[in-house]
């Protein structure tokens, strides 16, 4: 993929998601980070109505380790895997208690090293709370960046994320992070692309097989009945 491909995409999914942003809701680097570690294989919808109370009960570290286990893992017992969760989050408060004063800490390298933090999340955070340019790879941003030919096929999470830091201007690095998500979630979904309707299909290997065995063309015409 050369350059003028990549500006082709990345001015592309700018003109359809201009808004595009972090849906965990959150009001300091302390609650995003906590959120991202619960959206985990969970959506950000679920995470939002569960952390609506939580973060109302719970406002700094120390306030998760003033009750027992059990009875987090009751408050986020509608996350998948909440009881590992629960635990995470609450060693989690004492690792920041102890190192960093309470404070999430800047540094994506200390970051890593909080329990329930990987380089996904961090990357979140340093991001979204912190203004580092940086491009976290879920889901989303791997399947697109894999269809549209940002990333080879077999390439790992990090291949990926080191794929779109080389072709996208560092920048651009946060902002193409949240377009690719939105155009993940929104339109090049898993099972059911928008492909017919695609103003990249031209340069999608992806959509353009699937219009070939008429995949797309059969969803099309059940969305319409």
């Amino acid at each position: 993929m050369n350059k003028q491909q990549v500006r082709h995409i990345l001015d592309t999914i700018a003109e359809m998601f201009p808004d595009a942003h972090c849906e965990l809701n959150h009001s300091n680097p302390f609650e995003l980070t906590i959120a991202v570690l619960l959206s985990a294989q969970c959506t950000d919808e679920t995470v939002n109505k569960v952390t609506a109370d939580l973060f109302q009960k719970y406002r700094k570290p120390e306030d998760y380790l003033a009750v027992p286990l059990s009875e987090l893992e009751q408050d986020i017992r509608r996350i998948g895997l909440y009881r590992n969760k629960a635990k995470n989050i609450q060693s989690l408060c004492a690792m920041i208690l102890d190192k960093y004063g309470g404070e999430i800490p800047r540094e994506h390298e200390q970051l890593v090293e909080l329990p329930g933090v990987g380089r996904k999340t961090a990357n979140v955070v340093v991001s979204n709370a912190f203004d580092v340019p940086a491009i976290a790879v879920d889901t989303h941003v791997e399947r697109v960046s894999k269809r549209l030919g940002l990333a080879k096929l077999k390439d790992s999470v990090l291949e990926v994320e080191k794929s779109l830091m080389k072709k996208v201007p560092r920048e651009e690095w946060t902002q193409t992070h949240h377009r690719l998500i939105f155009f993940g979630r929104y339109h090049c979904k898993a099972q059911n692309p928008r492909c017919e309707i695609c103003p990249l299909l031209d340069i999608c290997r992806e959509g353009k097989k699937r219009m070939k065995s008429g995949k797309n063309r059969k969803a099309v015409e059940v969305n319409n009945k």
